[in-house]
């Protein structure tokens, strides 16, 4: 890999985004299209006892995301997780993390997208011919690959409102839905059994993921060790009480909740009538096409912190030198989500996501623990820093290792609820990201 002096200048990326435009971020990656879809699914595992799930594993989220704000609080550098574990663990630890969370966004990526456009093709189902389809979704991905080309506050401004977009129809449904309640149907005593539990939280977990990707974006942002930590934790606050709300009124309204395959819908048009039902629809192409937004802007910063700190070639951490984007990383992420999308190979690596999403939250939370080792950077020996800028936590946990600790044993309990498919899936992608590092990144790092 080519060493980068002081006589070869490069640009670094724009400071841009403040606390609110990462909560956007966050907010926008966790609620995706799946709280349109998620009553039925956890009606059909859990009975009447999904409202209460939702809360406890809420609270297991906000657990790790403090763990994720403590290590937040302690670097200004783009890459998230994939920093604090380098810093923590070293290279090759980190640099499964950091390939992991790419790989996840890129397969994610081809997969919403995919949803949103057979959204589209539900009232226009032109869209969704032999050749119109691939069109569409080169289109779209096009379209975004440009506006974050074009710059990160043009990327956050679109990811903002896209964010309040999504969010608008769900308000109108709660408080309005809230009303026509039938308390009645959560008064079922029956017990929940072991394994609708595990079901349950295994479904909850990743309905709750994303909130990882808002560290991701440091680099860019103003005060990130203060800007970090407050958007992870409103993010959680926000999604839960979204999520919580919503499911409350779609179970309260709609008999038969477990068989529907809309059921935000379904339960809209009990109480607001069909144009209930089409308000959150169009909640929910908006909220798809935000979601495509987020993983493009954190998918893309994903790959460029890999090549920042050495672990691929210089090639992948190119900054525009008028846009200050990562415009090489931005191009790569959304070619192979295409190429993902077309082919349908999305379906296959969406598996692995189980397993990516776990390590990420284990090797953060046990980096929380590690890092509390030294109080300052200059305290941490070399092999431990990995070459990365470590400063003292903004914002510190109280209870020692307690907090990351329990999150670390939930992760583990879900891990233990993984399917065979997840897991053979996570191994072979973890395989993959091991190859690709004894090839890419056993090479001396680079300097910057």
């Amino acid at each position: 890999m080519t060493t980068r002096t002081s006589a070869t200048p490069t640009p670094e990326l724009r400071r841009e985004l403040g606390p609110w435009d990462l909560t956007a971020v966050g907010v926008n990656q966790v609620i995706g299209g799946s709280v349109f879809a998620l009553a039925a699914g956890l009606a059909a595992a859990t009975g009447t006892w999904g409202p209460w799930l939702i809360a406890i594993v809420a609270f297991a989220s906000l657990l790790t995301a403090l763990s994720f704000a403590e290590a937040g609080s302690r670097f200004e550098g783009t890459g998230g997780p994939y920093l604090y574990a380098r810093a923590a663990f070293g290279r090759f630890p980190a640099f499964e993390v950091g390939w992991m969370m790419w790989f996840t966004r890129a397969a994610s990526w081809a997969s919403v997208i995919n949803v949103l456009v057979d959204a589209l093709g539900r009232y226009w189902p032109g869209l969704l011919g032999a050749v119109s389809r691939p069109l569409l979704l080169t289109a779209i991905i096009a379209a975004i690959c440009w506006i974050n080309v074009r710059g990160i506050r043009q990327s956050s401004l679109v990811v903002n409102v896209l964010t309040v977009a999504k969010l608008l129809p769900l308000l109108v449904f709660t408080v309005v839905g809230i009303f026509y309640v039938n308390w009645s149907n959560f008064t079922d005593a029956s017990t929940m059994t072991r394994e609708q539990l595990t079901t349950g939280a295994l479904l909850l977990i990743f309905a709750f993921g994303g909130y990882e990707v808002v560290p991701v974006l440091g680099g860019e942002t103003r005060d990130p060790r203060r800007a970090v930590p407050f958007a992870l934790v409103m993010t959680i606050v926000i999604v839960a009480a979204v999520t919580l709300l919503t499911q409350i009124v779609a179970f309260g309204t709609l008999a038969g909740i477990a068989s529907s395959r809309t059921p935000l819908a379904d339960a809209a048009a009990v109480f607001l009538g069909a144009g209930g039902a089409v308000m959150i629809t169009v909640g929910a192409v908006l909220s798809t096409s935000g979601n495509n937004m987020g993983q493009a802007l954190s998918g893309s910063r994903n790959l460029f912190a890999l090549a920042e700190q050495g672990d691929l070639p210089t090639w992948f951490g190119h900054v525009h030198p008028v846009h200050r984007t990562p415009d090489h990383a931005i191009v790569v992420t959304a070619v192979v989500s295409l190429v993902l999308a077309i082919t349908g190979s999305f379906v296959t690596m969406a598996a692995a996501s189980a397993i990516s999403r776990l390590l990420v939250y284990v090797m953060t939370c046990a980096s929380t623990i590690r890092l509390r080792a030294a109080r300052f950077q200059q305290e941490l020996p070399a092999a431990m820093t990995g070459g990365v800028s470590v400063k003292q936590a903004a914002f510190r946990l109280p209870g020692g290792p307690l907090i990351p600790g329990l999150s670390i044993l939930c992760s583990m309990l879900i891990l233990v609820g993984a399917s065979r498919i997840q897991l053979v899936s996570g191994t072979w992608a973890l395989a993959a990201g091991a190859v690709l590092y004894f090839v890419a990144a056993r090479r001396p790092q680079e300097h910057r």
